[in-house]
């Protein structure tokens, strides 16, 4: 998405105008309580509002002024509670999409006479069992318990294309909402009505329920003390002023503790969280809690499968090796042969490196009586009898048990060949004919593109990436060594992930990880961010505090990414705040006391025009630079893989140094406008 259209997501007319209804709701002080540094602000509007009407109907001079601060300060307590109802008024436009995937179905209800009854959708309860037909809407989460079928699942993912669910393993959960493209399947239900997972989504996605999370929590704290510190400092300050003969009125003083105040990013912090959680659903992922979105921006260690996650999932055949006396041709026929009735995509991958590689093409067999000879796991290998010619393909004991039948040893050399692959990371397969051995077909795992680089920007981060794989040792190194992963867990075995994530969390790491079967499920809870695939199982998707609605393994590196986000973006808009404080500070000081101590307007480095409208600039700005910030909260800061050393210094530099020299200029452009138009 380019910026302008980023932009345009942004203010989307119906997000702003709910947006700017809900301003105004936020105003009820029970809400505002939520945020200390802004109820301080509240606090302070009501009070100036209140002696502006005061002044008003005594006729007090000054009136202009004071209705000037009073409106701005308003106008800060509004653009604060805007921001958030922005990021939350994004969450609540996804939930509007959600609710459109919550029909009214009326679900088939199996009986125990094995009769169905028909009933309303929300009256099914956990462990009903529904039989849906292709064209039916799924009535409720569950879990398929007979047959197999075509989803579509558009509703739930926004991606078009169906979805094979099947009983057993780990593709049979299914979600209420979603239709049924093919065949016919039954279903357990596995949620009461209330508790569905687009239920549970759409309370998310609203913000309802959001968390703050601790360092939010820790943030808040700091900023609630940093107020208390200078309301102390403006309450003292009135003293001061009147033993000076230079007494200060309300408004100013009021106008001195909003400006002094965090304001920037106590109005924008919740916006931020909630923008985190609100990428991440831009990236069809669905977190349970903040803490999870933050917890991610910590990561020290990711813990990524390899099939499906750092390979395609599929080996690959990827060159075919004679034995000696034996040509590459006949090889490469003997072996395509062997697998044109094979349908697993190592047997396709033979077929077509044949082709490719050799110009052999797919034959017609029938004429010549071919009689195919399946895989199974007592033979090990597959093969065909074919016009006098008998060709047998499988692993290398098999071939060698094979090959002996007619009372001839097999070759040293084939058995070299065998380990040579195994030592690089491949997967042998023997190829014989007649009891003589041809070759071996070296299969491969492929790892996906960019892989490598990714994983050079996760250790850029300082993040370790371990490998998790059921291959013996020799080839998980091999593999692990191409796709630059820095560690591998090789015949992983459930409780063998479990031990690593608790060795990790032991010494002090924030751990990430991936999976979608039940065997994950105890790995994914214990894991600080469990990333499960929402074609797993219902107990892996329970288990973790994130669901990856695509059931993209590699979305985890996303996720990673998006939790720093969150932290850079925090961290950069709380550096900001603070610093924009110094020209506020340079502004509003000398305008009070200049009268009093003509000495002070050596402070007045801006040239402001006079006291009144250093203060009310200083106001202006205030309020003006949340509305300002808020694309950038909503949209984050831009993400860089850098150490934590880096980023500081990057805040620093940016955001600290900007935080300093933005309100000077800001300031100053604000005074020549309203003395211009004699505002002040």
């Amino acid at each position: 998405m380019s910026k302008a259209e980023k932009k345009l997501a942004i203010w989307n007319a119906q997000i702003v105008t709910r947006a700017l209804v809900d301003s105004f709701k936020k105003l009820n002080p029970i809400t505002m309580m939520k945020n200390p540094v802004m109820l301080v602000v509240e606090v302070g509007s009501v009070m100036t509002t209140i002696l502006l009407i005061r002044d008003m109907a005594t006729g007090a001079a000054g009136i202009g002024f004071a209705l000037q601060i009073t409106l701005w300060l308003w106008f800060t307590v509004l653009f604060a509670n805007f921001a958030e109802a922005m990021a939350e008024g994004r969450g609540k436009a996804q939930a509007d999409n959600l609710r459109k995937a919550k029909t009214e179905t009326i679900a088939r209800r199996l009986l125990p006479n094995g009769t169905t009854e028909e009933v309303p959708a929300p009256k099914l309860r956990r462990d009903d069992v529904v039989v849906v037909s292709a064209g039916e809407f799924i009535p409720g989460d569950g879990e398929i318990i007979e047959g197999v079928a075509s989803v579509d699942e558009s509703a739930i993912t926004g991606e078009s294309a169906p979805v094979i669910r099947e009983a057993g393993g780990d593709r049979s959960a299914v979600t209420g909402g979603t239709r049924v493209l093919s065949d016919q399947i039954k279903i357990r239900i596995t949620s009461n009505p209330g508790e569905t997972f687009i239920d549970r989504m759409i309370t998310l996605v609203e913000g309802a329920e959001r968390q703050k999370t601790p360092n939010e929590i820790a943030l808040n704290i700091l900023l609630a003390g940093l107020t208390i510190v200078f309301l102390l400092a403006v309450v003292t300050l009135q003293p001061f002023a009147i033993y000076s003969s230079a007494p200060q009125t309300i408004f100013v003083l009021v106008s001195l503790l909003v400006c002094l105040i965090p304001t920037t990013i106590g109005g924008l912090l919740s916006a931020i969280g909630i923008a985190g959680m609100d990428r991440l659903i831009q990236h069809n992922v669905l977190a349970m809690s903040g803490r999870a979105v933050e917890a991610a921006g910590d990561v020290n260690t990711l813990l990524l499968d390899k099939t499906g996650t750092i390979t395609l999932g599929n080996r690959q055949a990827a060159e075919f090796i004679p034995l000696h006396g034996v040509d590459q041709s006949e090889l490469a026929d003997a072996a395509q042969l062997s697998s044109l009735a094979d349908e697993t995509p190592e047997g396709r991958s033979i077929v077509v490196l044949a082709k490719e590689k050799y110009g052999l093409r797919g034959r017609e067999l029938a004429a010549h009586e071919a009689h195919f000879i399946p895989f199974t796991a007592q033979t090990r290998m597959s093969g065909i009898n074919y016009n006098g010619r008998e060709i047998r393909k499988g692993a290398v004991d098999a071939i060698e048990r094979y090959v002996s039948t007619n009372g001839t040893p097999a070759p040293k050399e084939m058995r070299e060949v065998v380990e040579r692959i195994a030592k690089s990371g491949g997967t042998p397969l023997v190829v014989a004919e007649n009891h003589r051995p041809l070759g071996i077909i070296y299969l491969k795992d492929i790892v996906k593109g960019g892989m490598k680089e990714r994983f050079d920007q996760l250790r850029a981060m300082g993040i370790r990436t371990v490998m998790i794989t059921g291959d013996n040792p020799l080839t998980a190194a091999a593999i692990a060594r191409e796709a630059g992963v820095d560690d591998f867990l090789a015949e992983a075995k459930p409780e063998d992930k479990m031990a690593l994530i608790k060795r990790e969390q032991a010494e002090g790491k924030l751990v990430a990880m991936t999976g979608d079967g039940t065997n994950d499920a105890p790995a994914l809870a214990q894991a600080d961010v469990g990333v499960a695939m929402n074609t797993g199982t219902q107990a892996a998707k329970e288990a973790g505090n994130m669901v990856d609605l695509d059931s993209n393994p590699t979305k985890l590196i996303e996720v990673v990414e998006i939790g720093k986000q969150l932290l850079m973006t925090r961290g950069a808009l709380t550096t900001f705040s603070i610093a924009n404080d110094v020209a506020k500070y340079f502004a509003i000081i000398p305008a009070m006391f200049s009268a009093a101590f003509p000495v002070l307007n050596a402070l007045n480095i801006m040239g402001l025009a006079t006291p009144q409208s250093a203060i009310l600039s200083a106001v202006i700005f205030n309020a003006l630079i949340i509305i300002a910030l808020i694309p950038l909260a909503l949209t984050g800061v831009k993400y860089r893989p850098l150490s934590a050393a880096s980023l500081l210094r990057r805040n620093l530099l940016v955001y600290g140094l900007g935080g300093v020299i933005v309100p000077f200029i800001g300031i100053k452009l604000i005074d020549v406008v309203i003395v211009a138009l004699g505002l002040a």
